[in-house]
């Protein structure tokens, strides 16, 4: 198939799938926990400065100027992220500088995508499938924050961290419309996707089991 229709049919599943993480109904925490916007904003700084790292280890790796310069794009946006969310924490009574998001290690799906090699799957995983995925817990979270009458937090996330990441989704769209042009570019990238997804389902049902943490924002 051709690079448009390999990415409309990757598209296709993606939010098949996506829709998973989506209905209420599936965020139930299967034990209490304190569920708070201070402390899901801690995750989300865990998943911010690991998104930060990946873009960054990619960017230097990388021999593509195009793609070298995109993921130069999404550090920054990420770091900004990182940046923003501290500063709301700390108008939150939250100290950001005493929290160490990697404290326990990088995560599982930290440690998948770095062991990705070629553009394709970085770009397949990483800006066109996380990025989604995030998108959709980011919805979630705006909508939680909503409910819990805290507006800033909603608003900082809809207008400017949800702007950011949609973009980041759409430059793995055109590079994958690049690069997915050959059955073995295209194997590769699904694969790299589809794992990613796994990934992120397994991480929530683990946060659920162990904290009952759901509606964090970011992956």
């Amino acid at each position: 198939m051709t690079s448009a229709e390999f990415v409309a049919a990757l598209d296709a599943e993606n939010q098949r799938l996506l829709r998973g993480l989506a209905p209420d109904a599936t965020l139930e925490p299967e034990v209490g926990g304190p569920l708070n916007v201070p402390n899901l904003l801690k995750v989300a700084l865990r998943n911010e400065i690991e998104a930060t790292e990946i873009a960054a280890r990619w960017l230097v790796s990388t021999d593509d100027v195009a793609l070298k310069l995109a993921l130069a794009r999404q550090v920054g946006d990420e770091a900004r992220h990182y940046r923003l969310i501290a500063e709301r924490l700390g108008q939150l009574g939250v100290d950001a500088a005493v929290v160490d998001p990697l404290g326990g290690g990088y995560g599982p799906l930290f440690r998948y995508l770095d062991t990705l090699t070629s553009s394709v799957e970085r770009v397949a995983a990483g800006q066109f499938t996380r990025e989604a995925i995030a998108v959709v817990k980011n919805r979630q979270f705006i909508e939680f924050c909503e409910r819990v009458g805290d507006k800033e937090t909603a608003a900082l996330y809809r207008d400017t961290i949800e702007p950011d990441e949609r973009h980041h989704h759409e430059l793995g769209r055109h590079f994958l419309l690049r690069l997915a042009t050959t059955p073995a570019a295209q194997e590769a990238a699904s694969a790299a996707a589809r794992r990613t997804l796994a990934l992120a389902e397994e991480l929530q049902k683990k946060a659920l089991a162990t904290a009952g943490i759901h509606h964090a924002p970011g992956c």
